[in-house]
């Protein structure tokens, strides 16, 4: 029992070591007086890690010396101090920082996202705009339709659902279905074509996609030359840009008056955040 509580006793004060230490693992103080040094390591201690794990960044260094987000924010604060500025706020302004931080709200900050030319569907001067990039193939799209639709029946007078494409490499018929989605577009039945081709998306081809063109009445001399055209080509490829530039990883993604959504589509969490949304305009 004494050797237990003597190696407990032992972990116990090694645990603490991070906030006593003047020196940490991969950290290199050359250069800083000793005045700064001290400062440093004083932030280091009550600053925390954002790699997700509950540790300061002091601790991190000697009880996970193989964090590479500690190290580079140590680094940071070293760099900081050589340079006069304020380390606590080069830390807090740093991307690993603000990343961490992002990855706890429900909406980011707004960009800007240019919706003109895009099919929407809902009141121009609805007070929130919803822009989704989506893909054809994609089964998360398919349950986010029934979601969004709960949301513009909810807010039928408020709100306004612009679609952008974002077909993903991994699904070799998006392409040609956001083409062929504008091309429906063009004769006025873009929301018709996007409900087939997404209720029968594991069917997706060019022959089939024809087909429902067809069966939905669209002039098709008309609708295959959009599809093959290079100005509707260009606007998927405008989309993609676009959606690379403001942070679109994945599909559906989803921005709420330029904010980009990160919770849930489900009405029981989404629906909360668009009341909330409307109440701040």
């Amino acid at each position: 029992m004494r050797i237990s509580l003597f190696f407990a006793i032992v972990a116990a004060l090694g645990a603490q070591d991070w906030k006593l230490a003047t020196e940490l693992p991969g950290v290199d103080f050359t250069g800083l007086s000793a005045a700064k040094k001290t400062e440093v390591l004083q932030i280091l201690r009550e600053f925390g890690c954002p790699c997700g794990c509950p540790m300061q960044l002091a601790q991190c260094r000697v009880e996970d010396p193989a964090c590479s987000q500690s190290t580079t924010l140590a680094k940071v604060a070293v760099d900081a101090a050589k340079a006069g500025k304020d380390i606590r706020k080069v830390l807090a302004a740093s991307p690993l920082v603000k990343s961490a931080g992002d990855r706890n709200k429900m909406l980011l900050d707004p960009v800007e996202i240019s919706i003109a030319g895009s099919p929407a569907k809902g009141p121009a001067n609805a007070k929130i705009t919803i822009v989704e990039f989506s893909d054809f193939q994609c089964p998360y799209c398919i349950k986010a339709i029934g979601h969004l639709d709960a949301a513009l029946k909810a807010f039928p007078k408020d709100l306004r659902l612009v679609y952008k494409h974002f077909p993903l490499d991994s699904h070799g018929q998006a392409r040609m279905a956001a083409q062929a989605s504008l091309a429906a577009e063009q004769q006025g039945k873009f929301w018709p074509l996007h409900d087939r081709m997404y209720a029968q998306s594991r069917q997706i081809s060019r022959m089939n996609v024809l087909n429902w063109a067809k069966e939905l009445g669209l002039d098709m001399p008309k609708f295959v030359a959009a599809l093959d055209s290079a100005a509707i080509k260009g606007q998927v490829d405008r989309d993609v840009k676009e959606g690379d530039r403001i942070g679109v990883q994945g599909t559906p993604t989803v921005f709420v008056n330029g904010k980009k959504y990160q919770g849930a589509l489900d009405p029981g969490v989404f629906l909360p955040m668009l009341t909330k949304e409307l109440a701040g305009q």
